[in-house]
């Protein structure tokens, strides 16, 4: 049976004979605009940035070179809060020599706080009671709740506000501090600290932006003795592959860098290393 066009009358299998439909133009595409390069040119700017505000850090070129990008910026607010409760014109002057030999008569390291609690200095010879430098320090926050144990804060919350309302009035409690993992490993816990201050108005009239807290922080428990501390292996050894995978390290390693004996075989070495000391440590390690 054939089926025959009512317009035409042809057979529908011929060509029909119905209007067709124009074929729409395709819509003009819009362009593709890529926002990679916008991204690059973003972080290349803020990498400029932070290592223009790393170069003007007041530390050894061998410090600055080991800095992160968090680093550097944690030291860079402790160093802008500092300089605007103690702006540099009003700064006695001292030597670093004087300094440093002044440090090692106290029995604890020097904490200054702004009115809100932030780190505005530590003391360099916080790593003898802490393990931790000032720059490790930072890393745990910007506040002394940050370097604090959790336990306590609220207790050491309520001292600062006491400390505050009465400038001149000296306080003092007792809290945990963060410790390196050596240390913790060591001594089984983080260490106890009486911190020892007042707030001191650095203008007249006082205001919070020109009032600071002073405090000396004392360990409670006392650091190893000589003897106690020579006890422990001075160095460690370690066998690797030829990729620089551990084998087999002693087991003083725990003393030394805070990993156990079972944690450090079959890792890489290189997992311990600085990112930005890999390339130079690969190269030597090719020369070997």
């Amino acid at each position: 049976m054939t089926i025959f066009c009512s317009h035409c009358h042809r057979p529908l299998q011929a060509q029909s004979c119905l209007p067709t439909r124009a074929k729409q133009a395709p819509s003009a595409s819009r362009p593709f605009r890529s926002t990679k390069s916008a991204s690059k040119a973003r972080r290349d700017q803020i990498n400029a940035e932070l290592q223009a505000l790393r170069s003007l850090l007041p530390i050894s070129a061998q410090e600055k070179e080991r800095l992160s990008y968090l680093h550097t910026m944690a030291l860079v607010c402790l160093r802008l809060r500092g300089a605007q409760l103690f702006p540099p014109g009003l700064a006695p002057p001292a030597g670093p020599a004087l300094g440093t030999e002044l440090l090692s008569l106290l029995p604890g390291f020097l904490l200054v706080l702004s009115a809100d609690s932030k780190l505005v200095y530590i003391s360099e010879n916080v790593a003898q009671v802490l393990g931790l430098s000032v720059v490790e320090l930072l890393a745990q926050g910007d506040t002394v709740f940050d370097i604090l144990d959790g336990r306590g804060g609220e207790e050491v919350h309520k001292k600062l506000l006491l400390a505050r309302e009465e400038p001149g009035r000296e306080v003092t409690f007792v809290s945990e501090m963060r410790t390196s993992k050596a240390f913790r490993l060591q001594h089984g816990g983080n260490r106890v600290v009486a911190v020892c201050g007042r707030f001191v108005a650095l203008s007249w009239p006082p205001s919070p932006s020109s009032t600071a807290f002073l405090a000396l922080c004392t360990p409670i428990v006392q650091s190893p003795t000589e003897g106690e501390a020579a006890s422990q292996d001075d160095i460690f050894q370690s066998m690797h592959l030829l990729d620089m995978t551990f084998i087999d390290v002693t087991e003083s390693v725990t003393y030394h860098l805070g990993y156990h004996r079972e944690e450090l075989v079959g890792q890489s070495w290189y997992s311990l290393l600085h990112p930005e000391d890999a390339d130079l440590a690969a190269a030597q390690h090719r020369a070997v």
